[in-house]
């Protein structure tokens, strides 16, 4: 057969919808507000077929720039070549959903501001609270009792058959 080249070439299993989640979307997914300068994430519901974004941008993170009755503008990044463009989409908000990428900074934020405020309130240089990079796995040695004797496989001699 042929080879094809087309909108939807090689997306069989991106596009493809969850395990018993097919058929008819629930109204949550059309009663949910965005804004404008929230991020929301690309992520293409198979089941609609209208205002369906290229398969680039399925899990890019972008900012809402237009809302319009059934769709959102999103204002995301590309990497064409050398350069990084700008990309201005609108995608039907099935396709689109908010994105959890600030969910840990606001929390941190929050805590911060609790403990700048004991700080102030009790006159002590508590830290604020960094983000830290997760270090290596402490080692351990694996100890059972299958595994105390130590067995050497060695391929069997050869035999010469006559």
């Amino acid at each position: 057969m042929p080879h094809s080249f087309g909108y939807r070439a090689r997306t069989r299993y991106l596009f493809s919808r969850p395990f018993r989640q097919h058929g008819q979307l629930n109204m949550t997914n059309y009663l949910r507000t965005f804004k404008l300068g929230d991020l929301v994430t690309i992520k293409v519901n198979g089941a609609i077929v209208k205002g369906m974004p290229f398969k680039f941008y399925h899990g890019r993170t972008g900012r809402v720039w237009n809302i319009t009755p059934r769709a959102v503008g999103v204002v995301l990044n590309k990497r064409v070549k050398g350069k990084i463009l700008r990309k201005r989409i609108h995608v039907r908000i099935e396709h689109v959903v908010k994105s959890k990428c600030r969910d840990d900074f606001l929390v941190r934020v929050k805590k911060n501001q609790e403990i700048a405020a004991a700080n102030k309130r009790d006159g002590t240089n508590t830290p604020l609270i960094k983000r830290q990079i997760e270090g290596p796995r402490p080692g351990y040695t694996l100890s059972s009792k299958k595994f105390d004797k130590v067995i050497d496989i060695a391929p069997a001699p050869y035999v010469e058959v006559a």
